[in-house]
C-alpha cells in the first residue's frame, strides 16, 4: 500500500511539473492572430517572396537576425532596435556591427501588417515568420510557428557581446552557448544548419584559412584567393561553396569533406561528440529538415514576452 501510495504521489507530481510546462509554452500558440489579423501570414509570405526576388541573400541574413535576436533576453525583437542619442541597442555589438542585415525588410513587413491590423502583431513575431517563410522560399522545410510574442523596450549590447558565439569557437563553447539557451547537441548541429546558404567576411575566416590544419587543402587555397592574409576584411565567400543560394543538407556534406568555412563549423565534425548528428545530416536531408523544423520552434520559445510585458511596437526600430 505504501509503494502504490508513493507511486501515486510521483505521477500525481510529474502530472503537476508537465502541465506547467505546458502551460509555459502554452501561451505561444500558432492561431494567435487568427480572429485578430487573419491575413497575417500571407501578408507576410507575399512581402518575403518580394524580397528574396530583390535579394537573394536575405533568406540567410533573417536566419542570422532571428537567430541573434533569441539568444540575447529571448526572442523579443531588442535586436531591431537602433541607437539613437538615449538609447544603445544591440546593432553595434561586436557580433552585430556591420554583419546582421534585414532589418529593413521587417520594416516593410511590419508596415504592411500594420495597415491591415493596426497595433496588433509584434515586430518579434513578423520577424519568426519572416525567417520561416525565407528558408521555405530557398527550398528547405517549413514548420508552424507559435505567436503571441511582443516587443521588448530594452536592448542589451553586452549580452550581445557576451551570449552570440562567434566564428572562432570550439566544440566545448558552442555546446555551452547553446547550453545556457536550453538547446542541446542535436539543436547545435541542427541549427548550425543555416550554414548551407549565406555568406561569410573574410575577417571571420582568415585564420582558418591561413592557419588550421583539419580543413581540405585546395578548398583552403582557392577560398584564400578572395581572403589575403591582410586586407580584404569585408570581402565576402560563401559558407556553402557547393550550393550556395539553396537550403539543403550539403554543408554538412562538406564537413565531411573538411570544407566547413568557419572554424566554428568545422568543429562539429572533428572527431568529436557530434561527428555522428554530422553524418546522419550528410546522408539524410529529411532527417536534417526534420531536427532543423524542430529545432527552430525550440528556439522561437526562448523567454518570449507575453501577456502585459513588453509592447507592440509600432515601428520595429523603435520603441512605442
Amino acid at each position: 500500500m505504501a509503494a502504490t501510495r508513493s507511486m501515486s504521489s510521483l505521477a500525481f507530481s510529474l502530472l503537476v511539473l508537465l502541465l506547467f510546462v505546458c502551460t509555459a509554452h502554452a501561451q505561444l500558440r500558432p492561431n494567435f492572430y487568427s480572429s485578430t489579423c487573419p491575413n497575417l501570414h500571407r501578408i507576410v509570405q507575399n512581402a518575403m517572396r518580394t524580397a528574396v526576388r530583390n535579394d537573394r541573400r536575405l533568406p540567410a541574413s533573417m536566419i542570422r537576425l532571428f537567430f541573434h535576436d533569441c539568444f540575447v533576453n529571448g526572442c523579443d525583437a531588442s535586436v531591431l532596435l537602433a541607437d539613437t542619442a538615449t538609447f544603445t541597442g544591440e546593432q553595434n555589438a561586436f557580433p552585430n556591427r556591420n554583419s546582421i542585415r534585414g532589418m529593413n525588410v521587417v520594416e516593410t513587413i511590419k508596415s504592411a501588417v500594420e495597415a491591415a491590423c493596426n497595433a496588433t502583431v509584434s515586430c518579434a513575431d513578423i520577424l519568426a515568420l519572416a525567417t520561416r517563410d525565407g528558408v521555405v522560399l530557398s527550398g528547405g522545410p517549413s514548420w508552424t510557428v507559435p505567436l503571441g510574442r511582443r516587443d521588448a523596450r530594452t536592448a542589451s549590447q553586452n549580452a550581445a557581446n557576451s551570449n552570440l558565439p562567434g566564428p572562432s569557437s570550439s566544440l566545448s563553447a558552442l555546446i555551452s552557448s547553446f547550453a545556457n539557451q536550453g538547446l542541446n547537441l542535436r539543436d547545435l548541429v541542427a541549427l548550425s544548419g543555416a550554414h548551407t546558404f549565406g555568406v561569410a567576411r573574410c575577417a571571420t575566416f582568415r585564420s582558418r584559412i591561413y592557419n588550421d590544419a583539419n580543413i581540405e587543402p585546395v578548398f583552403a587555397r582557392s577560398t584564400q584567393a578572395n581572403c589575403p592574409q591582410s586586407g580584404g576584411d569585408t570581402n565576402l565567400s560563401p559558407l556553402d561553396i557547393s550550393t550556395p543560394r539553396a537550403f539543403d543538407n550539403a554543408y554538412y556534406r562538406n564537413l565531411l569533406s573538411r570544407r566547413g568555412l568557419l572554424h566554428s563549423d568545422q568543429e562539429l565534425f572533428n572527431n568529436g561528440s557530434a561527428d555522428s548528428i554530422v553524418r546522419s545530416y550528410a546522408a539524410s536531408s529529411f532527417v536534417f529538415f526534420r531536427d532543423f523544423a524542430a529545432a527552430m520552434v525550440k528556439m522561437g520559445n526562448i523567454s518570449p514576452l507575453t501577456g502585459s510585458n513588453g509592447e507592440i511596437r509600432r515601428v520595429c526600430s523603435r520603441v512605442n
